[in-house]
């Protein structure tokens, strides 16, 4: 499978390096305005892959001005039109899965176990969304005595949507889909650490019959072709996934024009085992919660929060998996853990490891980079920690990566105290086979999502999203278009509420 794998890819990587990595803009792939490219290498041996447009403002007005042409027109598209374009959308995203995945995982470094779900899980996006079409406009009718009053969602406009390089094309599906069946159109900038797979899924769309202008793709770098989509008046709404501080910025940035924004921002996120929870399945979530993806995931279960009573047991077995998790190749299928997105990431991560010495913490798997063949690569052995307090910074900053911190409690109060006592909020996961304490815990721990003897398993007509600085807003369902759409209402009298009389 890995031979096939990479015959797989030495296509796409022909095609790449002959073409590059384009705008697409109306339709058309184009180079920046300027001229001007940036080299893309993959973190599997720092290879080059292609080199990659550096959009700019030009780029971007193009963009925003197409969209804001195109949204007349797609706005007003009966809904059965705009669902079958996107029921095709998910067609030719399923028609080009190998392709994706095998994209994906060497742009990346996701291993192609993950990489080919996320493939079919945006094709299910498409469809999920295409269905909810005919109902995106629904509202209410709240009549009172003399009138009748009814609401029903519009389209906001033309938005931009920046996606990251983690999950890159999952996660920008899980954007674009909901925004294109509300009516919107889209300028869409990819994170620039992972340019691929974001002009596959723009080729298909356009391919599948999606009006030109509909969605825009420009590449570039945040501090140019993002802060140009973020201040841009044509631009409605801003989408972001990425990291908090990068989020702060851009609502600063889309001030001035009063940009609606929805953030998904990091997470420390804490996975609760108390003494009295199915061990052996808890055991099997916490090390897929952190360690799948390459821990680079912001709703990995980064902190293990474990029960005094059960602590070494569980612990022991945690060194031994952990300890045996294989890294390598992600486009070989038996790989659990590759490299991460970019050397400066990797040296993030296992700066980690040294900080854990200096604060008084021990290492007990991993924490260094592998040798031998991987060694080119942005490996990191995945790591476990233990003796890991909230005030430590490795209690308290997002890692993104394999790397586990441990943390044990007596009581259900003190587990609520160190789950909340970080700035982030995204998600909770609690173990117990207690009924109530689970309920009790869910209530209580500040999370914007929250799985009970669960790992995180989307539900697509759920919220998503988290509190303080973990996000605004929620994605799924019919929450997505309550940030893609305005709510207007209109009142009808019936003719009989007496109207006062001036100047009579």
């Amino acid at each position: 499978m890995l031979k096939e794998n990479q015959k797989k890819l030495q296509k796409v990587i022909k095609s790449l390096k002959s073409k590059g990595v384009q705008n697409i803009i109306d339709g058309k792939e184009l180079a920046s305005s300027s001229k001007e490219v940036f080299e893309n290498h993959s973190p599997v041996d720092g290879s080059f892959i292609s080199k990659v447009a550096k959009g700019n403002s030009k780029d971007i007005d193009k963009a925003a001005r197409s969209s804001a042409k195109a949204f007349e027109s797609w706005k007003n598209l009966d809904h059965k039109s705009r669902r079958n374009v996107l029921y095709n959308i998910a067609e030719e995203i399923e028609k080009n899965a190998d392709e994706i995945a095998v994209s994906e995982s060497f742009d990346t470094g996701q291993p192609i176990r993950f990489t080919k779900k996320a493939a079919i899980r945006g094709a299910a996006n498409f469809r999920y969304f295409a269905d909810k079409c005919i109902d995106a406009a629904n509202g209410l009718s709240t009549p009172d005595t003399h009138h009748l009053n009814f609401t029903m969602r519009q389209p906001i406009g033309p938005v931009g949507v920046i996606t990251p390089w983690n999950a890159p094309f999952m996660l920008s599906t899980w954007k674009i889909a909901p925004a294109l069946a509300a009516g919107c159109t889209v300028v869409h900038k990819p994170a620039e650490f992972s340019p691929v797979t974001a002009n596959i899924l723009s080729r298909a769309a356009h391919k599948a019959g999606l009006p030109s202008g509909v969605w825009n793709t420009v590449h570039g770098f945040g501090e140019s072709a993002g802060k140009a989509l973020t201040e841009h008046d044509n631009i409605k709404a801003i989408a972001f996934v990425g990291e908090t501080t990068t989020g702060s910025h851009i609502m600063r940035q889309g001030a001035t024009t009063l940009k609606r924004v929805h953030f998904e921002l990091g997470g420390k996120n804490p996975v609760i085992v108390f003494d009295d929870a199915d061990l052996d399945r808890a055991l099997d979530a916490v090390i897929f919660m952190k360690y799948s993806l390459n821990g680079e995931r912001c709703t990995s279960s980064s902190r293990l929060i474990l029960h005094d009573k059960v602590y070494t047991k569980f612990l022991n077995k945690l060194k031994k998996r952990v300890a045996n998790i294989k890294v390598g190749n992600p486009l070989d299928p038996k790989t659990e853990v590759g490299p991460l997105i970019h050397p400066s990431h990797q040296e993030k991560v296992l700066s980690y490891a040294a900080l854990a010495k200096e604060e008084g913490a021990k290492v007990l798997v991993g924490g260094t980079a592998p040798k031998g063949k991987l060694s080119k690569g942005c490996y990191v052995n995945p790591t476990l920690v233990e003796g890991v307090t909230p005030k430590m910074r490795l209690g308290q900053e997002e890692v993104f990566g394999p790397f586990l911190s441990v943390m044990r409690f007596k009581t259900e109060k003190q587990a609520i105290k160190i789950a909340n006592s970080v700035r982030y909020g995204l998600t909770a996961y609690i173990w117990t086979n207690d009924t109530s304490k689970a309920h009790r815990v869910a209530r209580d721990v500040e999370a914007g999502m929250v799985w009970i003897n669960s790992q995180n398993v989307r539900h697509l007509p759920t919220p998503f999203g988290g509190v303080k600085y973990s996000g605004i807003g929620r994605d799924g369902g019919e929450y997505s278009f309550d940030f893609y759409m305005e709510t207007k209402n209109i009142c009808v009298a019936y003719g009989t509420h007496p109207i006062p009389k001036l100047g009579a």
